[in-house]
């Protein structure tokens, strides 16, 4: 996760371990990112499932938690299709805004991020590339 999702995490990988993503580790407690947040269910190479939160900046919608769905199907030896279903959504006020956050993360941020990890190394998080730039990489 490290290598191109957040700078830091705190991740368990057992049913009820912790699942923290700190997209903002020197933060504040509360204000680091996915803090509190749990493994759901392990399939080994094939699915995980974890609780997930806001960002500090919706704190309304913070305090609740969705839940996320990562399957991983392989293709061939060096190509796997993710699929990521992310639910638990209510709707109206934060819960809009939060759910219009994701929808932009999911398909944008972490897509690219991804894509550059496994074609050219590890992100640095001290010399963030620009998503334009990510975007470009097939």
């Amino acid at each position: 996760m490290k290598s191109f999702f957040a700078p830091a995490c705190n991740i368990q990988l057992s049913v009820d371990g912790p699942y923290e993503i700190l997209f903002d580790p020197t933060a504040e407690p509360g204000k680091r990112g996915g803090e509190g947040l749990k493994i759901l269910a392990i399939q080994p190479k094939k699915m995980l499932s974890f609780t997930w939160n806001a960002p500090p900046e919706i704190p309304e919608v913070q305090k609740q938690r969705t839940h996320v769905v990562i399957r991983l199907d392989p293709l061939s030896d060096n190509q796997t299709r993710v699929s990521l279903a992310h639910d638990g959504w209510g709707d109206g006020g934060e819960l809009d805004q939060a759910f219009n956050y994701f929808t932009r993360a999911w398909l944008q941020i972490v897509p690219p991020r991804l894509r550059y990890r496994f074609t050219l190394g590890p992100i640095d998080w001290n010399n963030l590339p620009k998503l334009e730039d990510l975007a470009k990489l097939k």
